[in-house]
């Protein structure tokens, strides 16, 4: 097994629930938890040699011609956040198959689920920062399902959105960040780049690097000013917010400044910009925390007030702070899962979160309330729990920096402050949901939840107590292996796990901490009025007010800019292109050497004349709509016969099949068009259109003579050298497309098939009436199948598929290939649909064309991938010589299989468009009178 393993088998994971939901919520649960247990027990078997100091690194090579490898890391660091994020997910999804009700899909929020855990250990995973920015983005997508899974409710459709915009525009400026690493830094590799921190740190693009690559942190982790967006994140169903606040999402920013510690900290840029936000980050959240009736609003700040700490722990910049603050990540997601966990049970069974009402709890869930008070006093951090060893060295680092110089005795002074309002705020949790009175008009009566709902929460507060009393045996190494690989090195400060470290100023200042917090909510009825002075701003409706001001400006600078005339469109796009290539040209000397001519006959002007001749009229007889369809067939017949006659006949072929294929599309969208056109252009417009088509043309003009002129080397050469060694083909072009260039076809027949797609989806839902008359009141002839053309056609069906199927086969030796042939057999059965019509074709060629274009895109990638199990980079093509009896010695390539993913893909997307559009002249469309 693998690392690589491990993503595919979460990958697949996604799917499980789908399938598992027909068979129930508990078949559903165990078939989710298999892929994420299976990948815990292998973490856990790696374990041992992570701790003894050992980095495992996996390799797949993908493009390592643009530095992008597949490629898998675990040291210290993604130890301890991988155990975090299957552990913890586990505990998530036995408890989410409890909360959520019968009527709700649980296969797709268990899919949502699993696809967020996938992309949150690929993140942590990750030794190629591009394949991480990858994963990072589909956090972002994976949370905005998660949290948008209650679609019905408007607050979940916002707080999705704004999690959505702000993560987004965080992930686009990290990319930037890590393109500049890469950059500079020469490997996109994780493992070389944490090697080169003094060439970042000096380098002069550093402080723009830093801002980069912390915006996409201080988003993704809700640092100050971007906190807004995480308490609205709230309306996502309890589970998700308890997995998001504690190992996933808003740790991935964390992640992020820890990977990058060792190669962008230690300057005095980092220190202001990393602290200053964790420090403001700190004192609001918990400030904010103190004032919310909403349970999960009041741990939703807490979050952020944790993560701040967390934060400015890493931005004091010295090494026991980054022990610390790995400490605190590991301690925050024990106890704040269950806290959210514990929330999420007293919803479920009182039918609220509002504090106000959520009173004397504990008569009614005694157990659940013991739960949930050991894991907020680990939250405020109470001696003998979890949360009380790493808040403690919190304060003691505060009390040993110095780099605000006589101002620096503020940071712990602050940070006693935060921590005051952090045990305000547990001790606000415990009093008024438990205590504080009777319950106030609840919607249900409460109730313990079933047994093992609370099996979560008991597992993890048993570590808050676990830790809290055994430091160094529950996390010791862990914290010393993560510890090495954040400070990149093997000799680490002396830091000591002990509960008891005397009387000393850090007890002090939690001893403070305690009293003060205990004291503030005592008097907190003064605090309340006081604070209900100041104007309460929604967030939400900030950040909508923004959105649709930005709507609002761009529609009104759309309406300016469209006018609905689509030559005026053209005339822009076109004038736009000019400018585009008029300016370099003006660099080139000019030169009356020609080198490149070739000798040139009467037959080949002649042929340019009629092309000429053929495109004039098509502009002259554009009201005859059919006799400029011919006219501009005749442009492409020619240029056709141009490729063939300048020795590039798989050119020809392509163009050849385009052509027809183009015409048949054309003579189906034509039969819709109105009889009557709008009048010709004014003349100042058509003076106008002239000139931009003269301009153009004297450019494309220019750019020929350039190249006639100039002396060219040519990449030909290398192809026509390489095609049959590295390809296994003579037929270079074809070698081209599906192995030199094979990323590209891939990307271009998704591209088909997604288009294809979309002008399916288009065409459903129109609804045109057939004419029944031309142009000129001529009705329509009856006869709309004629014999012959269905005898004829019928008849060419076999020859054309066997020529198809001829083209296909000599492709990689010869001209031809998957996509001349997908087109071929796209053009005969489109043949059979005009000759005999859809009600005789349907029956008969029973095939789904959507199906087809998934079916070979899916056939493409997955040859692609085939290569790594040979160890050879993605796309790699493999080929050989075999003898097959009675046939004789043949070449087998693997190009091949990749080019019937190519060859079905076309006959999908052309087939699903053409046969569309026929379908819309079908008699059961309705028929107006002309």
């Amino acid at each position: 097994m693998s690392l690589f393993l491990v993503i595919a088998l979460l990958l697949i994971g996604t799917l499980i629930p789908i399938f598992a939901a027909r068979f129930g919520r508990g078949i559903t649960t165990i078939a989710t938890a298999i892929a994420p247990a299976i990948g815990f027990a292998y973490i856990i078997s790696l374990t041992p040699q992570v701790l003894a100091g050992e980095h495992l690194i996996e390799y797949l090579e993908w493009i390592p011609a643009v530095g992008l490898t597949l490629s898998l890391h675990l040291d210290g660091l993604s130890l301890m956040f991988a155990l975090l994020i299957l552990g913890i997910g586990l505990l998530i999804i036995l408890y989410a198959s409890y909360y959520l009700s019968d009527k709700e899909d649980a296969g797709r929020f268990f899919s949502y689920l699993i696809l967020f855990m996938t992309a949150m250990l690929s993140i942590v995973l990750s030794n190629n920062i591009l394949q991480m920015w990858m994963a990072w983005e589909v956090t972002s997508i994976s949370s905005f399902l998660l949290i948008s899974f209650w679609g019905h409710l408007s607050g979940s459709r916002k707080g999705a959105r704004m999690a959505l915009t702000v993560t987004g525009a965080g992930g686009l400026a990290l990319l930037a960040g890590l393109l500049l690493i890469g950059d500079i830094v020469g490997s996109y590799e994780l493992s070389v780049i944490l090697a080169s921190g003094d060439l970042l740190t000096e380098h002069a693009l550093y402080p723009i690097i830093l801002v980069l690559v912390l915006l996409g942190a201080f988003t993704k982790s809700a640092q100050f000013p971007f906190h807004f967006w995480l308490p609205h994140a709230m309306a996502a169903p309890t589970p998700v917010s308890a997995y998001l606040h504690s190992a996933t999402m808003v740790k991935a920013g964390i992640f992020l400044m820890a990977r990058f510690y060792p190669v962008l900290s230690g300057t005095e840029m980092w220190f202001l910009i990393v602290s200053t936000a964790g420090l403001i980050t700190l004192l609001l959240g918990a400030y904010v925390a103190l004032f919310k009736h909403d349970l999960k609003g009041l741990l939703a700040y807490s979050t952020i007030s944790h993560l701040g700490l967390i934060t400015l722990l890493l931005g004091l910049d010295t090494q026991l702070s980054a022990v610390a603050a790995l400490f605190h990540i590991m301690n925050h997601a024990v106890f704040k899962a269950s806290l959210f966990m514990a929330a999420g049970i007293i919803d479920h069974e009182t039918g609220t979160r509002d504090m106000r009402k959520l009173n004397g709890l504990w008569k009614y869930m005694p157990y659940t309330a013991t739960l949930a008070m050991v894991a907020a006093a680990s939250m405020a951090g109470v001696p003998l729990f979890n949360g009380f060893l790493s808040k403690e060295m919190f304060l003691a680092e505060t009390l040993n920096q110095h780099a605000f110089g006589f101002l620096s005795w503020m940071i712990p002074v602050l940070a006693t402050i935060a921590s005051i309002f952090s045990v305000a705020y547990s001790t606000r949790f415990i009093h008024d949901v438990f205590f504080n009175g009777e319950p106030i008009d609840l919607p249900k009566t409460p109730h313990e939840p079933p047994r093992f709902m609370k099996v979560p929460i008991e597992v993890l507060v048993i570590l808050c107590i676990a830790v809290g009393i055994f430091p160094v045996l529950m996390v010791g190494d862990f914290l010393t292996a993560a510890s090495q690989a954040v400070l990149n090195t093997t000799q680490l400060p002396y830091y000591s796990l002990a509960i008891w470290h005397g009387f000393n100023l850090p007890l002090l200042m939690s001893a403070i901490a305690i009293g003060g917090g205990i004291l503030i909510y005592t008097y907190r009825a003064r605090l309340y009025r006081s604070q209900a002075e100041f104007m309460e701003t929604d967030a939400k409706l900030i950040f909508e007010g923004v959105v649709q001001h930005i709507v609002k400006t761009a529609s009104s600078y759309y309406d300016k800019f469209d006018s609905g005339s689509l030559q005026r469109y053209v005339a822009a796009l076109l004038i736009f292109t000019i400018i585009l290539i008029a300016l370099p040209l003006f660099k080139y000397q000019s030169s009356f050497s020609v080198t490149n001519m070739q000798p040139v006959t009467g037959v080949e002007i002649t042929a340019a004349i009629v092309m000429c001749l053929a495109a004039i009229a098509t502009m002259v007889l554009h009201r005859r709509r059919v006799i400029a369809l011919l006219a501009i067939s005749v442009v492409g017949l020619i240029l056709s016969v141009g490729f063939a006659r300048f020795s590039a006949p798989d050119l020809a072929l392509t163009q050849l099949s385009v052509e027809v294929a183009t015409v048949i599309l054309l003579m189906l969208a034509l039969f819709f068009l109105p009889k009557k056109t709008a009048t010709e252009s004014a003349p100042g417009r058509v003076v106008r259109d002239l000139a931009i088509a003269a301009v153009f043309a004297g450019l494309i003009a220019t750019i020929n003579y350039i190249f006639i002129t100039q002396p060219l080397t040519s990449i030909s050469d290398f192809y026509l050298a390489n095609s049959k060694i590295g390809g296994g083909g003579t037929n270079a072009v074809n070698v081209i497309l599906v192995d030199f260039r094979g990323l590209d076809t891939l990307g271009e027949i998704l591209v088909l098939g997604i288009a294809a797609l979309g002008i399916f989806k288009l065409m459903a839902r129109i609804r045109l009436a057939m004419p029944n008359a031309d142009e000129k009141g001529r009705p329509w002839t009856n006869d709309i199948h004629p014999t012959i053309l269905s005898m004829i056609s019928q008849s060419l069906l076999p020859l054309a598929l066997l020529v198809s199927f001829y083209i296909f086969l000599r492709g990689h030796n010869m001209p031809g290939g998957g996509f001349i042939a997908g087109l071929v057999t796209s053009i005969a059965i489109i043949q059979q649909y005009i000759a005999h019509g859809v009600e005789w074709v349907k029956p008969r060629i029973k095939v789904d064309y959507q199906n087809l274009i998934a079916l070979g895109v899916l056939i493409a990638a997955l040859t692609g991938v085939g290569s790594w199990s040979f160890g050879y980079p993605f796309m790699t093509t493999w080929f050989d010589y075999f003898d097959i009896p009675f046939i004789g010695e043949i070449e087998l390539a693997s190009a091949l299989i990749f080019d019937l993913g190519v060859y079905l893909t076309v006959v999908g997307a052309t087939l699903l468009i053409l046969a569309h559009l026929g379908k819309l002249s079908t008699p059961d469309r309705p028929k107006v009178e002309r």
